[in-house]
């Protein structure tokens, strides 16, 4: 039976399989939407953050987790996803309240993490051991993969449910511990699943740990912890540039999916299609209101088709619809705060500065007062080296840029800091994914096939690792052991 009790609430802090009052006391938990606070979040200080490492620590050298069997290991994460499925609803409705999620994104957010925790539990089942020894050899060499220990993982706020389920599951299924940071802009997010596996499944006390923290002193311990063995983080590259200088000083694995500015090339054997347009605004620009770090913010266009595509462009954008999360009819919804708005603003107003123009959106929606909202945003005349094509925004806005060849195109595209995703649309499939390989990402889509079940992470100051993608992704949370045995 579905727990009758909302999601939404103002949690203690999970450590050790108890509900813990924080030291620190609480802070607000704002909905973007409304601007309304929906709950009080507990903010951990340093003893709650030392106490969720310890709880970690003990479960991980002296609990059952690290030395379950994977059969009672998958267990545990299927009864994790039927659990997320019993309450999607209540998990869709603090997503619209605590981040502002859609019901086109809903897919994505609410529904897939429990098909993740169950693919992870399949996966525990599929570790094994590899032979590796040359033919011929005098001993047999089996590689092992080992679970690092304790994993502290640090969320953002974009798509933060999913990211918690996914980051806290294929950790899980590697046999570690857990210590859960969620962003203090989202922290309902990760206390709400601290809840579910709480009382849904039979992962034991001290494997999961959730903390809350609002200040960076008592975030950065789980960065510098000589108990923490791992760090997974996904956010901003100038906080994962920070993560690896913190954790170098105990060479902690790190897992880090950091920024994006990716570009999307259009050849100009291309047909132009609405359903094509529809998909570059939605993939460059209006997706979860532009606050993700795969979307295709840079639109490169030859100029033959140039004024046809962003006059296209423009008139889709003129027709979404921005707004409450909870009315079905919204297209695209609100910043995650003030801040957010106020930068994406000012990102806009340093383009024209630098002599961009906006044809499309680059304001606040009239008529709304309330809420943190932005127009989907187009802006021409955009140039490679400017700071607008630099820079990411993680806002509805999308600069276009003009390119003379293929040659040219590739260039533009790799200059950048950044290389997370991609894509390429032409008629002439060879031709594209010609220039696919030549840009460097970690993936890139041909005429809108993204990759599959594929690792996934990026290049340059992207990130470093990968995850998803299988057995691969489990291993990036493990350690590999080479056994050497007589040969029998």
């Amino acid at each position: 039976m579905v727990n009758a009790r909302p999601l939404i609430d103002s949690y203690p802090l999970y450590l050790d399989g108890q509900w813990v009052e924080p030291q620190a006391g609480r802070y607000d938990d704002i909905s973007p939407a409304t601007e309304e606070v929906i709950a009080r979040a507990p903010d951990a200080g340093l003893a709650d953050v030392d106490a969720a490492i310890s709880a970690a620590r003990r479960a991980f050298d002296s609990g059952p987790w690290a030395h379950a069997s994977a059969e009672n290991r998958a267990r545990c994460l299927t009864q994790l996803g039927a659990a997320l499925t019993e309450h999607a609803d209540e998990l869709f409705a603090l997503s619209q309240s605590e981040w502002g999620c859609l019901a086109n994104e809903r897919a994505i957010q609410i529904d897939a993490p429990a098909l993740t925790a169950n693919r992870s539990g399949e996966l525990a089942t599929q570790l094994t051991d590899e032979t590796v020894s040359a033919d011929g050899a005098a001993s047999t060499t089996l590689l092992r993969y080992e679970p690092q220990g304790v994993v502290s993982i640090l969320t953002p706020w974009n798509f933060p449910h999913s990211l918690n389920v996914m980051k806290v599951c294929r950790a899980l299924a590697a046999g570690n511990t857990v210590v859960l940071k969620p962003s203090p802009l989202t922290p309902i997010a990760g206390l709400a699943l601290a809840r579910i596996i709480d009382e849904h499944t039979d992962i034991p006390p001290g494997t999961v740990n959730v903390v809350t923290p609002s200040g960076i002193e008592a975030s950065k311990v789980l960065t510098t912890d000589p108990r923490i063995d791992m760090v997974g983080f996904t956010g901003s590259s100038a906080v994962g540039r920070e993560i690896m200088a913190a954790a170098s000083t105990t060479m902690k694995r790190i897992l880090l999916e950091c920024g994006g500015k990716s570009a999307v090339v259009l050849l100009d054997d291309v047909e132009v299609t609405d359903e094509l347009l529809e998909r570059l605004l939605f993939e460059a620009c209006s997706l979860h209101a532009g606050q993700a770090c795969i979307l295709q913010s840079r639109l490169l266009l030859p100029a033959p088709l140039h004024d046809e595509v962003v006059d296209g462009l423009v008139e889709l954008v003129g027709r979404v619809k921005v707004g409450d999360p909870t009315d079905p009819e919204t297209q695209m919804g609100p910043l995650i705060s003030r801040a957010q708005l106020e930068r994406v603003a000012a990102h806009v107003s340093a383009a024209i500065d630098e002599g961009a123009t906006v044809v499309a959106g680059g304001r606040r929606p009239p008529g709304r007062g309330k809420g943190f909202y932005f127009e989907p945003t187009i802006l021409t005349g955009v140039t490679p080296d400017s700071v607008i094509a630099q820079e990411e925004v993680f806002g509805p806005v999308l600069s276009v840029l003009r390119y003379t060849d293929d040659d040219d195109a590739v260039a533009i595209a790799n200059n950048s800091q950044y290389g997370l995703s991609g894509a390429v649309w032409g008629s002439d499939i060879d031709r594209a994914f010609a220039v696919a390989g030549r840009v460097r990402t970690g993936q890139i889509a041909v005429n809108g096939c993204g990759p599959g079940d594929a690792p996934f992470g990026g290049f340059k100051q992207s990130g470093l690792g990968r995850e998803g993608g299988g057995l691969r992704g489990l291993h990036a949370y493990m350690e590999q052991k080479a056994i050497g045995l007589p040969t029998r």
